[in-house]
């Protein structure tokens, strides 16, 4: 197991409470890439390359302290100070929930889901490229949909981990100039998805796109730059801005589970111009306030919702 990899260092992640842990994994367990991330026994998983260097990130809750415990294995370990930072990022240990929660509870619908969900992050990514394909990938799909097809692009254009110390950790994902160039025919996604998605892979993959963001002026340079793409709408950029650039106050208006429960708690909101309005409201923290909707439509069904 990883214990046996000669390589490994470790870093304590401090975050504000309260952090609703058991969320952040059931989120991250629904809509896992089959063969390059995991969630075991509480831990979370997964191959990551960083810098040159691969190897296994694992994170875990630290018990009775206000602490992530966050190792990397392999030849990746090396690079465990800068890893701080995206790891953080990925956990959403930077937020203030304290803030967070005062922010929402001013209206007294998201008040009564605050109350019930005390501590709920926004999940990040590792990588803002993987994300980008999960959300082009997720258009007009279900999350089990979309977490199909994301594997069968692995199977397709990933790199397989020769003797790999966990089973269910076999595969890194594609890097965006594989995925650019293999043939995803009969992927299961409509034509001009494809034709999308290897665009954008494209795109990054020659420099021309960097997912990378530094302060907000990046921000709003990469939402412009990707809503000029064919195939790319505001649902995909806003969610992609939500968990991939950590701004607090993205908004995916058109995603079909807050357009519902919206409209099934207010049946005055038709149409989504007026769910925009109703929104607002809920600044500078919407991107917590999608989180607090799908997750109330999760525990009724009992199963992941939204993204």
């Amino acid at each position: 197991m990883l214990d046996t990899l000669p390589l490994q260092a470790t870093r304590l992640l401090p975050f504000k409470a309260p952090f609703d842990w058991q969320r952040m994994l059931n989120f991250f367990a629904a809509r896992m890439t089959a063969g390059v991330e995991a969630v075991v026994d509480g831990v979370y998983l997964r191959n990551i390359e960083f810098n040159g260097s691969v190897g296994v990130l694992s994170v875990a809750l630290a018990p009775q302290t206000e602490h992530l415990v966050a190792t990397v294995h392999g030849p990746v370990s090396q690079h465990i100070d800068a890893l701080v930072e995206p790891i953080s990022h990925m956990f959403d240990l930077y937020a203030t929930p304290h803030e967070i929660d005062l922010g929402l509870s001013s209206d007294p619908w998201l008040a009564t889901l605050v109350q019930a969900r005390p501590g709920l992050r926004v999940p990040g990514a590792f990588s803002g490229f993987e994300l980008v394909v999960r959300t082009i990938v997720g258009q007009q799909v279900s999350v089990k949909g979309a977490t199909t097809i994301v594997g069968r692009l692995v199977q397709r254009a990933g790199v397989q981990v020769a003797d790999s110390p966990i089973a269910q950790l076999a595969w890194r994902f594609p890097t965006p100039e594989a995925l650019a160039q293999v043939d995803l025919d009969k992927i299961g996604m409509p034509g001009k998805r494809v034709q999308t998605l290897q665009r954008v892979a494209a795109a990054v993959a020659s420099g021309e796109l960097s997912l990378s963001v530094s302060h907000g002026d990046d921000i709003v340079r990469l939402r412009r730059q990707l809503l000029a793409m064919p195939g790319i709408g505001p649902w995909t950029v806003e969610y992609i801005a939500m968990r991939a650039w950590r701004d607090p106050d993205a908004w995916p208006a058109a995603d079909l589970v807050l357009m519902n429960l919206m409209t099934l708690h207010d049946p005055s909101l038709t149409r989504l111009a007026l769910h925009k309005v109703r929104a607002e409201a809920w600044k500078p923290w919407r991107a917590y306030a999608a989180m607090h909707i799908w997750n109330s439509a999760a525990d009724v069904a009992g199963k992941a919702k939204g993204g």
